[in-house]
C-alpha cells in the first residue's frame, strides 16, 4: 500500500491573541510613520484578560497616542465587551517604551547605512497558486480572512473574533494534490445553535472557499472538535507579538529565518530583507527560471552588503543555480537602504499585514512582478 504525502498548514484570525498583538505594534509602526519616516520602531505587545502591555524601543519625533492606537484596533477587531475577550474600552493599558539603542543607531545612520542587526531570512515563491504561494497556506488564510469578513457583516451568526483554521494537503499524486481534512475552530456565543453553527461553517464557508481553488470537497471535516469555544481573545489565553511567525510566512512550506515582522521599522532587516526575499523569489518563479525557488539572505549589524546570498530550487530550475546567483546579485540591491527604496517601506501599510499572511498579496509592494521581463533575459 502507497504511502500517503500529507502536510498541514495553518492560520489564524483577527481576533486571535498573538494576532492582536501584532495589529497593535503594526499599528503603532504605522502611526510613527506617517508623522516621522525615519522613525525606528521595536514596539512588542503583551495582552492578557483585560490588560494590554506595550513595550520596546522607539524614536521618532512622531507624536503617538499609543494607548488610543492599542483601544482603537481591539474595538476594530470586535473585542467591546470583557464576556467576548477584552474590552477596548475599560481594560488596561500599560506603555511602556524606550528609545532605540545609541549603539545599533551607529549601523544604521545615513553614513553608514549598514544592517540593524545580525539576521537570516528566507523568502520563497512557488508556482502552485497564482498568488506563487504554497496551496496549504493559501486556503487556511482564505478561510479565516472569508469567516471574519461573513462575522463582521453579521451574516455568519453567532461567530467571535478568535478563529483558527488548518488544511491538510494530500501531494501524494504531485501533479493531482488534494485537500485531505479541513479544520476550523470558530470562537462563538454561549447561546448558540451548535448544529446550525457547524452546518453554516462546512457548507457557506468551508465549501465556498475550496470552490475557488476548485479543488475537491471530499474532503475530512472538523468543526470546534471540544464541541464548545466561548472563552476566546486575550482572556481565553495570552497574545504575544511576534509568536505567528509561521503563519506569517509560508506555513511552514519554506524555512524561516531567527525574527518575527510585526512592530519592526524597515531598518531592521529580520522583516525588510523577508520582503525583499519573497520579491525576488517571486519574480524569480515567475520569469521561468524556476518553478519554486527557496532564497536565504543574511546580514551583519552595521554592514550594508549582505554576508551570503542561496539560493534551492529544489530540482525545478531550468537555468544553473549560478545563473540564477548572478541575476540576483546584478538586477537587485540588496542594501538596507537598497531594500527600503525598492519596495517603497517608508510608508505606514502595516498594520494591514498583521494579519493573513504577509505574502501572496497582490497590494503589497514585494508581490509585485516588475522584474519578470530582464529575468527572462537569463533563460
Amino acid at each position: 500500500m502507497e504511502k500517503r504525502i500529507l502536510f498541514t498548514s495553518e492560520s489564524v484570525s483577527e481576533g486571535h491573541p498573538d494576532k492582536v498583538c501584532d495589529q497593535i505594534s503594526d499599528a503603532i509602526l504605522d502611526a510613527c510613520l506617517k508623522e516621522d519616516k525615519n522613525s525606528r520602531v521595536a514596539c512588542e505587545c503583551f495582552t492578557t484578560t483585560n490588560l494590554v502591555v506595550i513595550g520596546g524601543e522607539i524614536t521618532t519625533s512622531a507624536k503617538v497616542d499609543y494607548e488610543k492606537v492599542a483601544r482603537e484596533t481591539l474595538r476594530r477587531i470586535g473585542y467591546t465587551d470583557e464576556s467576548v475577550g477584552i474590552n477596548a474600552d475599560t481594560c488596561k493599558v500599560v506603555v511602556v517604551l524606550d528609545t532605540q539603542s545609541a549603539d545599533i543607531a551607529l549601523g544604521t545612520n545615513t553614513t553608514v547605512g549598514g544592517a540593524g542587526d545580525q539576521g537570516i531570512m528566507f523568502g520563497y515563491a512557488c508556482s502552485e497558486t497564482e498568488g506563487y504561494m504554497p496551496l496549504p497556506v493559501s486556503i487556511a488564510h482564505h478561510l479565516v480572512r472569508y469567516a471574519t469578513e461573513k462575522r463582521h457583516t453579521g451574516e455568519f451568526k453567532w461567530a467571535r473574533p478568535d478563529m483558527k483554521s488548518q488544511v491538510t494537503m494530500d501531494y501524494t499524486d504531485m501533479n493531482n494534490p488534494k485537500i485531505d481534512t479541513i479544520l476550523m475552530s470558530i470562537q462563538h456565543d454561549p447561546d448558540f445553535n451548535e448544529e446550525e453553527f457547524k452546518n453554516y461553517i462546512q457548507n457557506y464557508i468551508m465549501k465556498e472557499v475550496v470552490k475557488k481553488y476548485n479543488m475537491n470537497e471530499d474532503y475530512k471535516v472538523y468543526i470546534n472538535p471540544t464541541g464548545r469555544f466561548v472563552i476566546g481573545g486575550p482572556h481565553g489565553d495570552t497574545g504575544l507579538t511576534g509568536r505567528k511567525i509561521i503563519v506569517d510566512t509560508y506555513g511552514g512550506t519554506a524555512r524561516h529565518g531567527g525574527g518575527a515582522f510585526s512592530g519592526k521599522d524597515p531598518s531592521k532587516v529580520d522583516r525588510s530583507a523577508a520582503y525583499m526575499a519573497r520579491y525576488i523569489a517571486k519574480n524569480i518563479v515567475a520569469s521561468g527560471l524556476c518553478e519554486k525557488i527557496e532564497i536565504q539572505l543574511s546580514y551583519a549589524i552595521g554592514v550594508k552588503e549582505p554576508t551570503s546570498i542561496f539560493v534551492e530550487t529544489f530540482g525545478s530550475e531550468k537555468v544553473s543555480k549560478d545563473v540564477i546567483l548572478q541575476a540576483i546579485d546584478k538586477e537587485f540591491d540588496l542594501t538596507p537602504q537598497g531594500i527600503i527604496d525598492t519596495l517603497d517601506l517608508l510608508t505606514p501599510i502595516y498594520a494591514s499585514t498583521a494579519v493573513y499572511g504577509h505574502f501572496g498579496r497582490s497590494a503589497m509592494p514585494w508581490e509585485k512582478l516588475d522584474k519578470v521581463d530582464v529575468l527572462k533575459s537569463y533563460l
